[in-house]
């Protein structure tokens, strides 16, 4: 069937959603763009997908820009595609913090998955603190609403505080390379509260035995091993530009969703992620309400003796009644 045009009202949107959920990857598009665009069509989009969402295995791989991240998606999805499943990636890019614009450029990246028939979609972050979009907990509730599986995050990287795929995956996969840093480095980084499972990509360079032995003294001597539930994380070494160690990386993903649901787990986790996605859409309507509030009020002049935090107790109290 034809996909009705966006933006059209409640019922429109509800006929991209079964549309989306009968194949039509138009119409899964679309469903997408609604989402980035926010405000009420990406309420409709959430009421209309939530009842058919749950079964897609949610995979995040992040790492240090030139880790190679993009390759092992695409090696990744590629083979799991050839194997029968229907995954989808969501690369999140980076958003230039003055002109707001990203290059969103993985559906070249990742021609060898687009071929394969991997539903491929770039995201910006807009600025969004964590290197992940705002929008993308409820871009992968579409994609899992369409019926695809294993949804894959692709993130914009690891740094200090950019740590917020754990609130978006099920499985967690870090990933580095040759000179990527010691185990100091990788603790400050909060690699240990990130990682499910670690890959050392670019195997074949020099190096890539010590990274190995780095994240593994890492692992030695925390006393906090990644997130509850799994235990020690493991590591996988790969060649992603050949593809050597992908299906071992495969089995390992695998093999992680199976420890999270013996465990009981997997439903943890996903309220925690569902927790954080009403925190962070909470957090985005109070910052709107506090930018109206100052451009309306502002500070006042007769209080311009006021501390920054008193004034923001003052309109904090309006705000919050």
């Amino acid at each position: 069937m034809e996909a009705p045009e966006p933006g059209a009202g409640s019922s429109a949107v509800a006929e991209l959603a079964e549309a989306s959920r009968s194949g039509d990857r138009r119409a899964t598009a679309r469903l997408l763009s609604l989402v980035e665009r926010g405000g009420d069509p990406a309420d409709e989009v959430a009421s209309a997908t939530q009842a058919h969402v749950g079964e897609a295995h949610v995979v995040g791989i992040t790492g240090a820009p030139g880790s190679g991240k993009s390759t092992i998606t695409n090696s990744l999805t590629t083979l799991l595609a050839e194997a029968g499943h229907r995954p989808a990636v969501l690369a999140v890019d980076p958003s230039s913090p003055l002109t707001g614009g990203a290059i969103l450029g993985d559906r070249v990246r990742m021609s060898g998955a687009s071929g394969a028939g991997v539903f491929i979609r770039s995201m910006a972050t807009r600025g969004h603190a964590g290197g992940l979009a705002l929008a993308v907990p409820g871009a992968v509730r579409v994609l899992d609403a369409a019926g695809f599986d294993p949804v894959v995050v692709e993130t914009v990287g690891v740094g200090q505080v950019e740590v917020d795929v754990t609130d978006a995956a099920d499985t967690t996969v870090v990933v580095v390379a040759p000179g990527w840093g010691d185990a100091v480095q990788a603790n400050k980084a909060g690699l240990l509260e990130v990682a499910d499972l670690f890959v050392v990509n670019k195997a074949d360079r020099p190096g890539a035995a010590d990274a190995r032995r780095d994240l593994d003294l890492m692992l030695d001597l925390s006393t906090v091993v990644t997130r509850p539930g799994t235990g020690r994380p493991s590591i996988t070494m790969t060649t992603a530009t050949e593809g050597d160690g992908i299906g071992e990386l495969a089995a390992a993903v695998t093999g992680h969703l199976d420890l999270l649901r013996e465990g009981g787990e997997l439903d943890q986790r996903r309220e925690k992620r569902r927790i954080a996605e009403v925190r962070a859409h909470l957090e985005h309507l109070l910052a709107d309400a506090a930018d109206e509030a100052l451009a309306t009020e502002g500070l006042q002049p007769v209080q311009a003796s006021e501390s920054p935090m008193m004034a923001a107790r003052r309109l904090a109290r309006k705000l919050l009644g």
